[in-house]
């Protein structure tokens, strides 16, 4: 079955699946009309038949700005910390303990701290402090973890030959270690998308701010707006989906040797 095909084979079965779970197991209430899980089609009339589609981008220009600019310091700061451990060997158990625990942490406890010493946004419209830190922190894991794998599998002998020239470690890093973990690095960058956009959500989730997904979805949540909530949801999954595609197709331009195709 090609790619397509069953990406829509399995966005379809999931709609069917979601319809039946709202139509069967969470009918409303007697004498009421509200449902945790509403139908696709009251998700549908949401979004387009009342027009809230028109305001999205204002919901999720502030959160996407945050999520992009964590985004850029988080693997930035690890990157810089893999690069450092194949200058300084010894570092590498420090720097991945680091990366661990910054994983580990409880990201609401963190978060929370965060918005008492951040704050959130400082006018409404502009992306949140604690959205833009804790979407820094959730790319370093993965990001360390992934470059440093890719360093270290660089060709012994090309490696070799760097320094029989007169190459030191940071000749070996431009010439070769790089070149062989771009894969490695790109697959962690495609995989800090996601992750930094849920942190920037996290972020504003937690207050100190007044637009953005976050103070959506706990509007939405007080009035008991499960279409609006669940339409949200989705939105955020497409903007998700759709960065994780496009950093994808960077990922084949730049390595297209990986996949087997020419470039």
């Amino acid at each position: 079955m090609p790619t397509w095909m069953a990406a829509i084979v399995g966005g379809v079965s999931l709609i069917a699946l979601w319809w039946l779970l709202a139509v069967l197991a969470f009918r409303p209430q007697e004498g009421t009309t509200f449902t945790p899980v509403p139908t696709p089609w009251a998700v549908f009339e949401w979004l387009f038949v009342d027009g809230n589609i028109a305001g999205a981008w204002s919901v999720f220009q502030p959160t996407i700005t945050a999520a992009a600019i964590g985004y850029a310091w988080g693997n930035g700061i690890a990157l810089v910390l893999a690069a450092f451990v194949l200058v300084f060997p010894k570092t590498e158990t420090v720097i991945t303990q680091v990366a661990v625990v910054s994983y580990c942490l409880p990201i609401v406890a963190i978060g929370g701290i965060s918005v008492v010493v951040l704050g959130g946004a400082k006018t409404p419209g502009e992306p949140s402090a604690t959205a833009i830190f804790l979407a820094a922190l959730v790319c370093v894991f993965t990001t360390v973890v992934g470059a440093i794998l890719g360093f270290k599998s660089a060709d012994a002998s090309s490696l070799d030959v760097v320094r029989v020239f007169g190459g030191n470690s940071w000749t070996q890093l431009r010439k070769v270690r790089l070149i062989a973990a771009l894969p490695a690095i790109l697959n962690a960058l495609q995989i800090a998308v996601p992750t930094a956009f849920l942190g920037a959500v996290l972020g504003e989730y937690l207050g100190a701010i007044t637009a953005g997904v976050g103070p959506t979805l706990i509007r939405l949540q007080g009035q008991l707006d499960a279409a609006g909530v669940w339409s949200v949801f989705l939105l955020c999954a497409v903007f998700a989906l759709v960065a994780y595609g496009l950093v994808g197709l960077l990922v084949r331009f730049v390595t297209p040797w990986v996949s087997g195709s020419t470039g």
